[in-house]
């Protein structure tokens, strides 16, 4: 079990960062045949293979322009190239940014996380995070199991996805969400509203997802390699024409909790998110961009509307649900009346 559980954002990296920069490794007929994870860090040694396995999934290892996801892939001969990432600060500072707090005790904390915040410092979101506002709002009481860079950390949201997020304030806590989202016992229902409506209306989506091996930001669906991923969805609502909806309001609820999970699956179906930047394949009615532009829609609309769990140290049972932001109320306002 990992004790950092992703939920619809970038893989985590492990605690040892490495150091930055770009390595070449030259493996030969010699060198071919074992696990690939296992024969590279062979060939660097100040490099851990968890850490290489977690740059594997994040496509910053490739061979031949083309990028390499499957640590347990055998090794061919070729030059392989590893990026790694710079060092991050070791520890965040604790930042005086407002939080929305829906439940709060000695064990953990749940919060309504707004769209634009990053659940922890990462390259391009060093501050501002939430886990920037946790250190001021709770302290040293934070659980230590995400690291000095996670502290309290158990699953995460896209930082442009909004909603009900939980986090540990005890070790204790920690552990036991951590065994509730491994054992899939997680209440977790996402609300979107989709360029056109996914085809069926209704459904579960059964893939395997991991890194696009076309575009190393952007995850995909898969034939082989990365991991399980299921979505129960519904359309509650289509908007515009009844034989081909121009939007739509759909529930997701997830089953496994894998990076971009919803976003990919609607996109799968033929319905992305709107303002999706990366699986909006193509442009939305001009009729629905002229709405998204009077809400001022700037991210993905997508939002974890509801989360409920059994208290991992009470035993009682939890349940928070949150409305649309004012973004995506807006949003669906105007899309009520095409």
């Amino acid at each position: 079990m990992t004790d950092v559980i992703i939920d619809e954002i970038d893989e985590a990296l492990p605690l040892d960062p490495g150091p930055a920069g770009i390595r070449i490794v030259e493996l030969t007929a010699d060198d071919a045949g074992g696990r690939l994870d296992r024969t590279l860090t062979d060939k660097l040694p100040d490099l851990s293979r968890a850490r290489l396995q977690a740059l594997m999934a994040q496509g910053m290892v490739s061979r031949d322009g083309i990028v390499l996801t499957d640590a347990s892939a055998k090794a061919s001969p070729g030059d392989y190239r590893i990026e790694i990432p710079a060092l991050l600060a070791a520890e965040p500072a604790a930042e005086d940014i407002p939080l929305t707090v829906l439940f709060e005790d000695e064990h953990l904390i749940v919060i309504d996380k707004p769209a634009g915040m990053a659940a922890h410092p990462a390259p391009g979101s060093e501050s501002g995070t939430l886990v920037n506002a946790l250190l001021r709002h709770c302290g040293a009481s934070l659980s230590g199991i995400g690291g000095v860079a996670r502290p309290g950390i158990v699953h995460r949201l896209d930082k442009d996805t909004s909603g009900v997020m939980v986090a540990a304030k005890s070790d204790a806590a920690h552990r036991g969400l951590a065994k509730l989202f491994e054992a899939h016992d997680i209440d977790r229902v996402y609300l979107a509203l989709t360029r056109g409506a996914p085809k069926p209306l209704a459904g579960k989506i059964e893939t395997r997802i991991g890194r696009s091996h076309a575009d190393r930001k952007k995850m995909a669906v898969l034939k082989t390699g990365g991991r399980e991923a299921v979505t129960h969805y519904k359309t509650l609502r289509a908007y515009g024409p009844e034989i081909r909806p121009l939007a739509a309001k759909v529930s997701c609820t997830l089953e496994t909790g894998r990076t971009h999970q919803i976003r990919v699956h609607l996109a799968s179906r033929g319905a992305p998110c709107l303002g999706d930047p990366l699986y909006g394949s193509s442009q939305p009615s001009l009729a629905v961009r002229e709405v998204m532009a009077q809400a001022g829609l700037h991210r993905q609309a997508l939002h974890a509307s509801v989360l409920g769990f059994v208290h991992p140290i009470t035993g009682r049972t939890l349940r928070f649900e949150t409305p649309f932001p004012a973004d995506l109320a807006a949003l669906e306002a105007g899309l009520e009346t095409l």
